[in-house]
């Protein structure tokens, strides 16, 4: 995740524009959030790079003047994210996650200041989520977090315990790729920065985020390895660099002479991860997949191949960076391994 060196609210509190009244009392308030990075170029000259969000919040217009804007609590649940290494498989959409989370349990109680909604309407915001919007069990995970989150880290307060039951995930198995159709993807791609990228993080079980994190340095050659800095969980880790990955990376290097970090964007000092994420779909369409395939599919597909292949569970998970081993099972419940030795009791019957 970047470094965040600057944050600005745009707007002014009193100025008649930034609101307008609607039906009932409720108001929208319209303001941008600025977060400001600065990189050094190829050349070793600084630049500045901002990114621009535009953020709209629904409140009683004298809560919303008194109470939000003030306290900029979305701004507050933004900057405290970005400032601990919160992230998750696809590459930190944590903070927009637990934003869209929080504003939407806020806005359930629209009469009340944001710092005096107690347990009683946390508990029933809850079940509100179950009983009527019938979202999944990860939504209901999200928003609980997300309140524990600005209540315990934002305001310092007390770690919160809430007398509800958590949800348990869906128990759903992750797609897999088998090793002709991740074959056939990479033959797919032209672009040799595009084809490194995807390839790098199937032969090594990378997640997004730290493909776009990678530096030179972290590359070992001469072990075989790569290292992985400061991932999910602020763990450090190696895993394997594969004989035709580093053969790519030569071919990769020559051409684009990145500096520090390994795959740099064309104007920011990393790649971007929707760019990853746009080149793998345009490639699944190219070779024809029809399966619901994203970049953590690779990462999937990559250990299930290795069990495939006789790797032993416990290398997989610290190949992976998984801190309990139960993690690392479900791919056992991916393997094919074997499949084609058992046979349907169907075969047995003269139909």
């Amino acid at each position: 995740m970047r470094g965040l060196n600057r944050v600005t609210l745009i707007g002014n509190l009193g100025n008649v524009p930034e609101f307008q009244a609607l039906e009932g009392g409720i108001s929208v308030a319209k303001f941008s959030l600025a977060t400001t990075e600065i990189f050094k170029d190829k050349n070793g000259q600084n630049h500045t790079q901002t990114e621009w969000h535009n953020i709209v919040i629904w409140r009683s217009l004298a809560d919303l003047a008194a109470k939000y804007l003030q306290k900029g609590s979305l701004v507050y649940i933004e900057g405290k994210i970005k400032t601990r290494n919160y992230e998750d498989k696809d590459g930190s959409t944590t903070i927009k996650s637990y934003g869209v989370a929080f504003e939407e349990f806020i806005n359930h109680f629209p009469l009340d200041a944001i710092d005096e909604i107690d347990e009683k309407k946390i508990i029933e915001f809850c079940r509100y989520l179950v009983l009527e919007r019938k979202v999944s069990a990860s939504t209901q995970n999200t928003a609980i977090n997300a309140i524990k989150f600005y209540y315990e880290k934002v305001l310092g307060g007390k770690r919160r315990f809430y007398a509800l039951q958590r949800p348990q995930r869906d128990k759903a198995l992750p797609v897999v790729l088998s090793s002709d159709e991740v074959q056939r993807i990479l033959n797919t791609i032209q672009n040799l920065k595009h084809k490194m990228i995807l390839s790098l993080i199937y032969a090594s079980g990378l997640r997004i985020s730290e493909a776009i994190r990678l530096k030179i340095k972290d590359i070992d050659s001469h072990r075989m390895q790569i290292r992985i800095e400061q991932s999910k969980g602020k763990k450090d880790r190696y895993t394997l660099l594969s004989p035709k990955a580093l053969e790519l990376l030569r071919k990769y290097y020559i051409q684009y002479k990145p500096i520090d970090y390994l795959f740099e964007g064309q104007d920011a000092p990393m790649y971007s991860a929707r760019s990853i994420q746009q080149i793998l779909k345009a490639a699944c369409q190219r070779a024809g997949i029809k399966k619901n395939v994203t970049v953590h599919t690779l990462r999937h597909s990559f250990a299930t191949h290795l069990l495939e292949n006789g790797t032993d569970l416990r290398y997989i998970q610290l190949l992976l960076g998984h801190e309990s081993s139960k993690t690392t099972e479900i791919y056992t419940h991916l393997t094919t391994k074997g499949f084609d030795q058992i046979k349907s009791p169907l075969d047995t019957l003269e139909i």
